[in-house]
Parts: C-alpha cells; sequence; structure tokens
C-alpha cells in the first residue's frame, strides 16, 4: 500500500472514537442495526426482562410502561428502542432533547401519536426545563396542559392525548430531574460489552457488508473497540476500506492488527484522545487529582466530549477513578506509559 493511499485511509481515523459521524457513517449504522430481539446480542439479562414486559403488555393490550435507557455512547440504546417498537408491532417517532426547543414542539409531536405509539427521545437529559414540565401530565395521564394568554386572561386548555410509551435514552442519567426519572416503570443501565459479544457482533456485520473475516480477526477488533458495538462496526469499516485497496481477500488477524495500529487504536483500544487525556493527566498533574473540566481546558475540548465519550471507558477499564477531589490515575494507566506508580500516587486514590 502506497504512503498516499495509507494517508487517506487515515483521514477518518480521528472521529473513530469521538462518535462525530459523518452521514455515511449514520446509514451504515442504520443497515447494521437489529431488527428484533433474536438479532440482538448482549445484555441478555435487560432483553428478556424486556420481553417479559412486552409479553404482559401485549396481553393486557395495553402500551408498554415507559421505559428509560442509560448508558454511554454505542451500546444500543437506539437498536433497543427500535427493537422494542417492533416487537410490540407499534409506529416509532424519533427525536433527540436538544430538537425540542419549543413546548409547541413537544405538543405537536404528542397529539400526532396514535394509541400504542412509541415516542423515542434520544438524550432526554437535554431537554428544556419548560418542555420537561410539559412532559409530566404527559406521561402520567396522557393530557397536557396548555396556557394561553396571560394575567386575567389565562386560560388552560387540556389536549387530551392517546396513550403511548415514551422510551427516552441518556447517557447522562445524574442530569435527569428526580420527577421525570420517577414517571419511568421500566429502567435500565447497559453496561460495556464482553469481548466475545463483540467478536460475534463484527462477524454478523461483516457478512451483511460483505467481508471475509477470520474469527481471530473479529476478535482483535473486539479487543479494541472499547467494549462498544458502534465502535467496533466503525472499525470494521475502515477495515474494509484497508481489504479492498490492498486487493486481500480475506481479512486476517495480523492483517486486523496493523491496520488499527495505522489508526492509532493501540492493544488497549485507547485513540489518541484518551492517549492526551492520560498523558496530561499523568504528567502536567502528577497523576491527579485533576476535575473534568480543566482536563477540558487543556486539552481545548468540550467537558461532554470527555465525560460522555472519554471518561466512560477509562474508568471502567481502571485507567482512571474518581475520587472527592477529582479524577486519579490508577496503576494501570502509569503501566500503560511505562511510568513508576509510587506511593503517593497511591495515596491519591483515596
Amino acid at each position: 500500500m502506497s504512503e498516499e493511499t495509507r494517508e487517506a485511509l487515515l483521514r477518518g481515523a480521528p472521529n473513530i472514537i469521538n462518535n462525530k459521524e459523518s452521514e455515511e457513517d449514520v446509514v451504515l449504522n442504520i443497515s447494521l442495526r437489529p431488527n428484533k430481539f433474536t438479532e440482538f446480542v448482549g445484555h441478555k439479562e435487560i432483553v428478556d426482562n424486556l420481553k417479559i414486559s412486552i409479553q404482559a403488555a401485549k396481553q393486557r393490550q395495553e402500551p408498554l410502561e415507559h421505559v428509560l435507557l442509560s448508558g454511554p455512547p454505542g451500546l444500543g440504546k437506539t437498536s433497543l428502542s427500535h427493537i422494542i417498537a417492533h416487537e410490540m408491532g407499534a409506529k416509532i417517532t424519533a427525536t433527540s432533547g436538544p430538537a425540542i426547543e419549543r413546548a409547541g414542539d413537544l405538543i405537536g409531536i404528542l397529539t400526532n401519536l396514535e394509541r400504542g405509539d412509541i415516542l423515542f427521545i434520544d438524550e432526554i437529559h437535554r431537554l428544556s426545563k419548560v418542555v420537561e414540565e410539559f412532559l409530566y401530565p404527559a406521561m402520567e395521564g396522557f393530557q397536557i396542559d396548555f396556557v394561553i394568554d396571560k394575567g386575567p386572561y389565562a386560560k388552560t386548555i387540556k389536549f387530551n392525548l392517546k396513550p403511548f410509551s415514551l422510551i427516552g435514552a441518556t447517557t447522562r442519567s445524574g442530569l435527569l430531574a428526580a420527577p421525570l426519572r420517577g414517571r419511568f416503570g421500566i429502567f435500565y443501565s447497559l453496561d460495556f460489552y464482553k469481548i466475545e459479544d463483540l467478536a460475534k457482533i463484527v462477524k454478523h456485520s461483516a457478512v451483511i457488508l460483505g467481508v471475509d473475516i477470520e474469527d481471530a480477526a473479529a476478535t482483535e477488533i473486539a479487543l479494541r473497540a472499547r467494549g462498544t458495538p458502534r465502535i467496533a462496526n466503525r472499525l470494521l469499516r475502515r477495515i474494509r476500506d484497508y481489504a479492498q485497496v490492498s486487493n486481500t481477500a480475506k481479512v486476517t488477524q495480523s492483517m486486523a492488527a496493523k491496520s488499527l495500529d495505522d489508526l492509532g487504536i493501540d492493544k488497549a483500544g485507547l485513540d489518541e484522545l484518551d492517549r492526551k487525556v492520560l498523558r496530561l493527566v499523568l504528567d502536567s498533574y502528577n497523576g491527579g487529582p485533576v476535575g473534568v473540566e480543566s482536563l477540558a481546558a487543556s486539552l481545548n475540548e468540550e467537558v461532554d466530549t470527555l465525560a460522555d465519550t472519554v471518561e466512560p471507558y477509562l474508568l471502567k477499564a481502571g485507567y482512571l477513578k474518581r475520587t472527592s477531589r477529582g479524577r486519579t490515575a490508577t496503576k494501570i494507566a502509569f503501566d500503560h506509559f511505562g511510568k513508576e506508580y509510587t506511593k503517593e500516587q497511591q495515596k491519591e486514590l483515596f
């Protein structure tokens, strides 16, 4: 492979982990998304419990209770929402918290829902306070109280809604107001995937994409995918590019490893931004503690990017630990960069 070709393939590398997707990526993600519970890999306990709730709701001929799904990006919250709609035989209307700017926007969506329809709100923690308060009576009694005019001329108009199910997805469940959280009857928190489950997802996606891949290569991708199916699929698509350009008929473990190394994804699944965060904590703050706002300012990144995309995996994998004074690097982080882990640093963890 020529150096020019390699550089062209690497142009998309910085976006692999940080969830900034092109329109092509979005379309491909939809094509790889499972449509039924039988196609969904992972989260077995959650899936089994959802099946029971769905079966019970169908037997009672009632809409499913409102569902709240939380967890880091890319773990299947949107996929589960569409599967729930499919299993319920219901129409799903999808939107996001930032997209509903005014109460009127929400009223327009809710009044167009038919009985049993599902409203999916991604990033529900980003709803404005005014819009959120309109949701309360809609979720509880399927009504909306809308005030027109002001002062002595103010009137309250009630909109009666058809019973529907709300599915909310959030990466920051701690930012949800308690009254909103309490109105969800079903709540599940999605965790990072196991390697074997990610390898199954990679092999399934490879069939859809027409990629011939060895089991060992699928496992290599899974090992570097940070426990996240969306990232695993994204890595597979980049490796598909390598295989196509180099006229490789079958993706082997060695080719997958070389491609991922070239993309800047190390054997621990860390990308350049992850390494920048850890190096900053280790070098500039002597292992911590340091606040996420300070890290974001030093790296010229958004706080939400670090809090939603970078931190969850680094915390789960044990590279960082939250303390009362901020984030602190662990022995795993020191070892990853070949740095000495002293007793002083160990004390900062407690």
